[in-house]
């Protein structure tokens, strides 16, 4: 058990059978009455981001999750499947809850899984930033130069960003995974 006045950032709580990420939370001492606890959480279940207040001093349980490297291999129908480097023991995610992250991983690529006692899989965890190639974009037009300009480009994962008019096709590119927005070229 956690008290509402130990909440962190990242940590993941068991509250009305459910399992929430803290996102953000404020303490709240009113000038009158009982202080209590303003949060923001993210059902991981459900990818919901929720609004709660607990009074202050209330104990919630803690969710232990834990994260095993694995490796993503393919996509099989609505399943995708990812393998544990170690024992090589395969797993199958549905769809709905990798979509977002499906947009950033490609197959072979390292993610981390995210499991609820040891059995139920929440998800995956990918990088902050990733290097993308482009697939298809438009050429920019030659002495177009103007000030934040930019054009559609789609990356190998299928995923449509936006990019400066200097990107060209077949470049890599690094975005973030978070917002989902170019960041810069990748030189390497």
């Amino acid at each position: 058990m956690v008290s509402t006045n130990e909440f962190k950032t990242g940590m993941t709580i068991a509250y009305e059978g459910n399992i929430y990420q803290i996102i953000d939370f404020q303490h709240v001492k009113p000038g009158k009455g009982a202080a209590f606890v303003r949060s923001k959480l993210r059902n991981l279940r459900t990818n919901n981001v929720l609004d709660i207040t607990f009074n202050a001093g209330v104990k919630v349980e803690k969710a232990q999750i834990d994260k095993e490297p694995m490796q993503y291999l393919y996509a099989d129908g609505e399943n995708h499947i990812f393998m544990n480097m170690e024992t090589y023991e395969q797993i199958e995610i549905p769809t709905v809850r990798v979509k977002y992250e499906l947009n950033f991983i490609k197959e072979s690529d390292q993610v981390e899984v995210m499991f609820y006692n040891q059995s139920e899989i929440l998800g995956v965890i990918i990088p902050e930033k990733v290097s993308l190639v482009v697939a298809e974009t438009v050429p920019g037009a030659k002495g177009d130069t103007k000030t934040n300009a930019s054009k559609d480009a789609i990356l190998e994962t299928g995923y449509l960003v936006k990019v400066p008019l200097f990107i060209d096709q077949g470049e890599k590119i690094i975005v973030n995974t978070t917002t989902g927005e170019y960041v810069q070229r990748d030189n390497k």
